[in-house]
């Protein structure tokens, strides 16, 4: 069954898309360029690769709480003036990581900017599913989701050039001087976002939370989102190890790598878009699920292996990614009603987190490694494990796919007795 036919953009859509992705730019930026500043800022601040690894993970751990105790407030107030606070916050952080000269402050750095950075996805989303038809939206996220590809290109590239030229601070004031270019931006043209607040029923913070939470049909989203991102998380950590030890990569050839990558994902997910408006969304997140299984079992048993060929791996392996993500972000958003919605995209993007530390945490019990610099051994089981969690993803996004297209019809039916009494 196809969707309907695809509902052009307005100019002011299209403002709204560009700044949510710009937004959603700088957030993942922010996390992508503490990757290759690892080495610089061990040495700089005396550090042992198990509180670099602590450093970076502060980030999802207080991105997931913040999204939980935030969840009940996020309906409660317009969309806009949220964003704004939230994203304020993030530039206040990423400040403070620029001005960072010790661990503790700089952990301290990264738990503020995760505190208010990690919220901002999910407000983002609450405000796509107010203003964008479900027929738009596969195309608005795979614009949006663009960010996570161009972090990657301009990211690691770029944080690297900076930090070389002026220290590893020199990337946070890079991103705090564009965020607060958007900000402005965002007060200034982007309109209020608070129809949703005529539908509340729910005075209580605490019931609101509780109300989203006791509700069947969500706990079915939540769900998926969280298997969704144990898949994805499992093989991240150790990508770059696995390249330099086990596909004979130098450290040299990484920045080429990602810069392939990253481009990639931004030349597939607007193509993902389009047709997962088109196409039914299911049908292709099961086509992208299997591709990527299939994928992750092959990548995850190479040897050594050419670079170039290696760089063919990782985009047919990014085009299962991201032609899950988008499809299944979209029919996410349709599960929660309008009045649920902030709170809805707050507990699921927590999960989200949530679910990635776990399986970061469950990929590194698995992996091993005989000494420093041998080849990671059962980098394959993850693969394997990766495989069986995508399978029940198919499972549970079935069900969210009969929830979106049940209500669908229930809206349907709605509108034609409405149609009849007019005439």
């Amino acid at each position: 069954m196809k969707d309907q036919e695809p509902v052009a953009f307005t100019g002011y859509q299209k403002f709204v898309i560009f700044i949510l992705a710009i937004t959603q730019f700088t957030v993942i930026l922010d996390f992508m360029v503490m990757s290759p500043l690892g080495d610089m800022l061990m040495k700089s601040l005396n550090l042992k690769p198990q509180a670099f690894g602590f450093a970076v993970s502060a980030y999802a751990f207080s991105a997931g709480i913040s999204g939980l105790l935030t969840a009940g407030f996020a309906d409660k107030f317009d969309r806009k003036k949220l964003l704004l606070f939230f994203y304020m916050g993030f530039i206040a952080g990423t400040i403070f990581c620029g001005l960072a000269h010790t661990y503790a402050v700089l952990v301290a750095a990264r738990i503020i900017t995760g505190l208010f950075g990690g919220v901002i996805g999910s407000i983002s989303m609450a405000i796509i599913t107010d203003l964008f038809a479900l027929q738009q939206r596969g195309r608005v996220m795979g614009f949006v989701q663009m960010g996570f590809g161009g972090s990657q290109v301009l990211g690691i590239p770029i944080g690297l050039y900076l930090a070389n030229a002026w220290g590893w601070e020199a990337p946070f004031w890079m991103v705090a001087s564009l965020s607060i270019v958007i900000a402005i931006l965002i007060a200034v043209r982007l309109k209020p976002v608070a129809d949703h607040l005529k539908v509340q029923k729910d005075k209580s913070v605490y019931k609101h939370f509780l109300h989203t939470v006791a509700k069947a049909d969500y706990r079915v989203g939540f769900a998926s989102t969280a298997l969704l991102s144990i898949g994805g998380f499992m093989m991240m950590p150790f990508g770059t190890a696995f390249a330099v030890n086990n596909l004979g990569l130098t450290n040299a050839q990484l920045p080429e790598l990602f810069m392939v990558s990253g481009i990639s994902t931004l030349v597939i997910m607007p193509v993902v878009g389009k047709l997962s408006d088109k196409i039914d969304k299911f049908k292709i997140f099961i086509a992208a699920s299997v591709w990527t299984m299939i994928m992750c079992v092959v990548y995850t048993n190479l040897g050594v292996t050419p670079l170039l060929l290696v760089m063919v791996f990782n985009i047919l392996m990014m085009m299962g990614v991201m032609s899950r993500m988008i499809p299944s972000s979209a029919l996410t958003s349709a599960i929660p009603e309008q009045a649920d919605r902030g709170a809805f995209m707050s507990i699921n993007a927590s999960l989200q987190q949530i679910a990635g530390g776990v399986a970061a945490a469950v990929g590194g019990l698995i992996v091993t490694q005989q000494s420093k610099g041998s080849p990671l051994q059962h980098y394959d089981t993850v693969g394997y494990v990766v495989v069986g969690i995508s399978i029940l993803s198919i499972l549970l996004m079935s069900r969210v796919d009969k929830l979106v297209k049940r209500r669908m019809e229930s809206s349907k039916a709605a509108i034609v007795p409405e149609e009849a009494l007019a005439h």
